[in-house]
């Protein structure tokens, strides 16, 4: 088969892998009718989330069900699916706790309670490093998918793949964002980043009752996207002080709800990236700190954006002086996956109206590069195998 394939930072290609196979009674394999780049994928392409082996990439996928392993009970050959980038087991505590993102048997490799930079991680990922489970990802025309019964949801035939594919990572990501703030109706949202997460991020916001949702990028051409298929107000921190913007926009007070959807790899200055190496750093958390500042007291921060490293001058003051809420991780998506897969259903929510690239995966190096270097007005990216 032909995939996308992660050979060292900067590399990646469109080479032909051996077809995956049923290895456990319990796995499903998948011909992927639809893939799409993450922000995500960018941390492995610049190398800043390591990986040393060939990979095939990608955790955004959906497909047709191609083979059936022998206890597989709840698909069948044909069934058309979109599957949830965390692989989950279930069974485990975690899984019955409703935090399938920290499952304890699907990253037997590198699974651990500590958290640490190099090993002790939580569920694996589909596509993305050894250090979280090393399974092959959906940038491909074809996919092992484990624990089959489990994440995979049917989707209906009616329905293109472009209006359910985000239901795999992206809307789940942005709905978690708002979900762990709570809104009561009313409220104020600033969400930073006006990529896919954070387009998916404002539409929750809207959903879920915010009163203002106010978008922050500094590409305008992501604020020209935000404010045409989410109706927002925009602030380009290129062209004004944020945080003050924001304190004039909530009589003097801040927002509610701040969600990072950047991480740590936001646009920096030279000096900033110095500070970065002398500290031992792994990218800014400039971002952050933005939104800690610009919350008002008592409010929430949630943090969809990756962070892979310690970072000095950390601001718990900050926190507790104002008495932050802060909600951060992988994003628990099949908790949320099957209402929102109701409200694609009932067309309370678009979902397809982000993508402003759809290229065959043979194409998937432009894709990346486009995506990467923010070049013709990328925001989101499908691919189309066998085309």
């Amino acid at each position: 088969m032909k995939a996308a394939v992660f050979h060292k930072p900067g590399e990646i290609t469109y080479d032909t892998m051996p077809d995956p196979r049923i290895e456990l009674a319990t796995d499903v394999i998948l011909k992927v009718t639809s893939t799409a780049i993450c922000g995500s994928d960018l941390h492995i392409l610049s190398g800043a989330v390591p990986q040393k082996e060939p990979m095939i990439m990608g955790h955004e996928f959906m497909g047709i069900v191609e083979e059936v392993g022998a206890e597989v009970k709840n698909l069948k050959k044909g069934d058309r699916v979109v599957v949830p980038f965390p692989i989950a087991c279930g069974q485990c505590f975690f899984c019955r706790h409703q935090a399938s993102p920290a499952c304890e048997n699907s990253n037997y490799k590198h699974y651990g309670p500590d958290g640490d930079l190099a090993d002790q991680k939580g569920a694996a990922l589909f596509g993305y490093t050894d250090l979280y489970g090393g399974y092959s990802g959906g940038q491909a025309e074809y996919v092992r998918v484990p624990y089959a019964d489990i994440s995979p949801r049917v989707v209906p035939d009616n329905m293109t793949d472009e209006q359910v594919l985000f239901l795999t990572d992206i809307f789940p990501t942005g709905w978690s964002a708002i979900d762990w703030a709570q809104l009561k109706g009313g409220e104020v949202v600033a969400i930073f980043g006006s990529g896919p997460v954070g387009l998916m991020a404002q539409k929750a916001a809207w959903i879920n009752g915010a009163s203002r949702v106010i978008a922050i990028d500094p590409l305008n051409y992501r604020l020209e996207k935000a404010k045409a298929v989410n109706k927002v107000d925009t602030l380009n921190p290129n062209e004004v002080d944020v945080v003050e913007a924001i304190r004039e926009m909530t009589g003097g007070r801040g927002a509610d709800v701040c969600v990072d959807a950047v991480g740590f790899e936001p646009e920096r200055s030279f000096l900033e990236k110095v500070k970065a190496t002398v500290h031992m750093e792994v990218g800014s958390m400039k971002v952050l700190d933005m939104a800690f500042r610009a919350v008002r007291r008592m409010g929430t921060v949630s943090i969809m954006g990756v962070y892979g490293s310690p970072y000095d001058n950390f601001p718990l003051f900050r926190l507790f002086d104002k008495g932050i809420t802060l909600k951060m991780g992988q994003a628990p998506v099949l908790n949320h996956i099957d209402k929102l897969i109701e409200l694609v259903k009932e067309e309370k929510v678009v979902l397809d109206d982000i993508i402003t690239h759809s290229l065959p995966l043979s194409q998937v190096a432009h894709g990346y590069d486009i995506f990467n270097n923010k070049e013709e007005d990328c925001v989101k990216v499908v691919l189309k195998p066998g085309s």
